[in-house]
């Protein structure tokens, strides 16, 4: 009888622990992951359509960019798609025909494609940018002015 007694005090244990395990997994498994969707577009920031993507091996890029405060970018272009989003600071975007976009932490950029333009901080602290480049192999990301 003691016997019978203790196997029926363990399986009530083990379905209890089982018990009390699947409802912290239902606990945990309604928490769920939040998704918020900063951009969704057809078009850089200055209005033009994207371009096609390169055919080739595609090849991702990600970079971090810090730029101190009071410093600007050389003028540049990218013959890629490329979209950021500012971590921290203040960033300003200025095309070479006058365009202008001003970015805080927090604000997501879908870059200008094939545009010549730069980025100057003019804020008192770094600006923290990430940044995803969609090329291929062997193509540059970014191309300098002369």
């Amino acid at each position: 009888m003691k016997i019978k007694f203790l196997a029926l005090c363990l399986v009530l244990a083990i379905f209890g622990t089982a018990l009390a395990s699947d409802k912290k997994t239902n606990q945990i498994a309604q928490k769920k992951a939040k998704t918020k969707v900063l951009i969704k577009t057809t078009h850089s920031w200055d209005g033009n359509p994207l371009i096609p993507y390169p055919q080739g091996q595609p090849q991702v890029t990600i970079l971090r960019f810090s730029i101190p405060a009071g410093t600007s970018l050389p003028m540049h272009t990218h013959p890629v798609i490329n979209a950021g989003v500012v971590i921290s600071g203040e960033l300003t975007v200025v095309t070479k025909t006058g365009k202008t976009l001003h970015l805080k932490a927090g604000d997501p950029i879908v870059e200008v494609v094939n545009t010549w333009h730069y980025g100057k901080n003019q804020g008192s602290e770094p600006v923290n940018i990430i940044v995803f480049y969609a090329g291929t192999k062997d193509l540059p990301i970014t191309i300098l002015e002369k």
